[in-house]
């Protein structure tokens, strides 16, 4: 007989009188440590084998020491060698699976190590058992990076267990779930109006960041994150950060908290008429630009808007980011501050010499200029003057005496050189007007003096209606007379008594100038020729009165 074969029979009997066998926990004493191994005292009559790997921590280190006493599993009583293979991890499975069991059916919790990441989760060990973690399960919200959650210590909730396929399925998600509903009860009861709480800045959006209070989320408007202006909340917030805010409506029925973080500092608009007076000259950086103007930012919180119309003298600026950009820093005067409404009126043109200043003088009514046409509007065309930085207005009712020009751009066009006559200058309110018109006479005029009110006029018929007779007067001139107008003594049917070629004479009843068109009157006509034979006739038969002294003389 071998010495192996001896060795095992010795032991074999040996393990009957200990009632072990293969698989079987016991406990021993750690009695040494070389390279590979552990070695154990289990009160054979050798000692038994652990791999030293069993005894590594997360951190890569061996934590076991000579005179331990721990649980092992016999794996094998003899390996080729001889030597009782024992294991560790296999003991503490094997224990670990009777508290996992235990645990569930309690509904308790139970802690585990997170070991790694693995296909739709993570792996965790319990002690010696491995459990599935999903993804789902992790946290309340997604978890961006999955790393940061290995070798991390962490409590469960155990959602499935089945022993006899090995299969344990945890939540965290579960435990953080009862956390935050007590905390959002505590939470709750306690809020207050003007309270200042710690919370987690949980989603950023365009409008605010919604920040965790723990347990119930509460929104902080971008109008509320600071003093000064916040194109977007990501430019002072970070998801993640743990921030103080104050809570500046809170309503209960709804759970819905607004949130406040500049309410923290200082109101620097509340000292604002003190800080800045009209007339000052300050320095500021353009934060802004927008269609009417700029935003200059005077200090911290506090912006000063320069109106588009006080940018520049000159007319020629239509949109201001043709003159300056955000960041740009610049001068500028102080018109008005208006501490209560939140607004301070700037002005950078009043840094300059006012070309207004002495044009009044230099251009007086009736003053003939030249320039080009600079800009069309409904209104008008704007001219730019030579030699001058003001543009003149030219207003569509003096552009021409054609009343029917419907807008400007139907007979004048940009760059086109025209001369104009200065019609006024009003200093006070920036307004340089012009006319084009005023060079030439009214053609109208001559024929409002022929066609003038009470004037006899001869003409022919050129049309017969029901309404009245149209008459062609001199000069293309057409003239109508109304059924009321045809006669001085009858009311007429127009076609019994006129026919179109029929020459007729009567008085200008109205001069229709918008329209070109005289309205007639042949009653007025006659009844004016009945008056004129009346005085011829009187004039023919001299004086025909006779005195009653005459008279009684005659007859004594």
């Amino acid at each position: 007989m071998n010495t192996a074969e001896d060795f095992k029979t010795l032991f074999e009997e040996s393990a009957k009188h200990m009632d072990v066998k293969e698989g079987g926990i016991l406990k021993g004493v750690v009695v040494g440590l070389n390279r590979d191994n552990v070695m154990i005292n289990v009160g054979f009559k050798s000692e038994g084998f652990v791999n030293k790997e069993e005894f590594r921590n997360f951190e890569g280190q061996i934590v076991v020491t000579p005179g331990d006493e721990i649980e092992v599993v016999v794996e094998q009583i003899e390996d080729a060698n001889g030597v009782i293979v024992l294991s560790k991890e296999r003991a503490d499975a094997l224990r670990s699976w009777d508290r996992v069991a235990e645990v569930f059916e309690k509904n308790g919790n139970i802690d585990g190590v997170v070991v790694n990441k693995i296909k739709g989760g993570m792996s965790v060990n319990l002690g010696g058992i491995k459990a599935f973690l999903p993804a789902s399960q992790i946290d309340l919200k997604p978890v961006k990076s999955l790393d940061k959650l290995i070798n991390q210590k962490y409590t469960f909730k155990i959602l499935k267990l089945n022993k006899a396929k090995g299969n344990i399925v945890l939540s965290r998600r579960a435990i953080l779930e009862v956390e935050r509903e007590s905390q959002k009860k505590d939470l709750l009861g306690n809020l207050r109006e003007g309270q200042i709480v710690k919370g987690i800045v949980k989603n950023i959006t365009d409008y605010g960041a919604f920040i965790d209070l723990g347990g119930i989320d509460g929104l902080l408007h971008i109008t509320d994150i600071s003093w000064g202006r916040v194109n977007h909340p990501s430019e002072v917030l970070k998801m993640g950060d743990e921030i103080e805010v104050a809570i500046l409506k809170y309503d209960s029925d709804n759970e819905k908290v607004s949130l406040g973080l500049k309410q923290l500092q200082p109101d620097p608009w509340k000292d604002v008429d003190k800080q800045f007076t009209p007339g000052e000259r300050v320095n500021g950086k353009i934060v802004n630009v927008t269609d009417y103007g700029v935003f200059v930012e005077l200090a911290a919180g506090i912006e000063g808007l320069v109106h588009v119309s006080e940018l520049t003298w000159s007319k020629k600026v239509k949109h201001p980011s043709k003159l300056v950009k955000v960041g740009d820093t610049v001068e500028a005067v102080i018109l008005d501050v208006d501490g209560g409404n939140r607004r301070i009126s700037l002005g950078v043109k009043q840094l300059e010499a006012n070309p207004w200043n002495g044009l009044a003088e230099r251009y007086t009514p009736g003053t003939k200029v030249k320039g080009t046409i600079r800009n069309i509007t409904d209104f008008g065309v704007f001219l730019g003057i030579e030699g001058e930085d003001i543009d003149g207005l030219i207003h569509i009712s003096d552009l021409t005496w054609d009343r029917d020009l419907k807008h400007p751009s139907d007979k004048f066009q940009k760059g086109q050189e025209l001369e104009a006559i200065v019609l006024s200058v009003d200093k006070d309110n920036e307004r340089f007007a012009l006319g084009l018109k005023q060079l030439s006479d009214d053609p109208r005029e001559a024929t409002t003096r022929k066609f003038g009110v009470g004037r006899d006029v001869t003409g022919k018929v050129t049309d017969v209606d029901a309404k009245g007779v149209t008459v062609e007067l001199e000069d293309g001139m057409q003239g109508h007379i109304g059924l009321s107008d045809l006669s001085a003594h009858e009311r007429v049917d127009p076609k019994d008594k006129f026919k179109v070629g029929d020459t007729i004479s009567a008085k200008v009843k109205k001069f229709d100038d918008r329209n070109n068109k005289v309205l007639l009157s042949v009653k007025a006509y006659e009844k004016d020729q009945e008056k004129a034979n009346m005085r011829d006739f009187h004039a023919q038969q001299g004086d025909a009165t006779v005195k009653l002294f005459d008279t009684l003389k005659t007859n004594s």
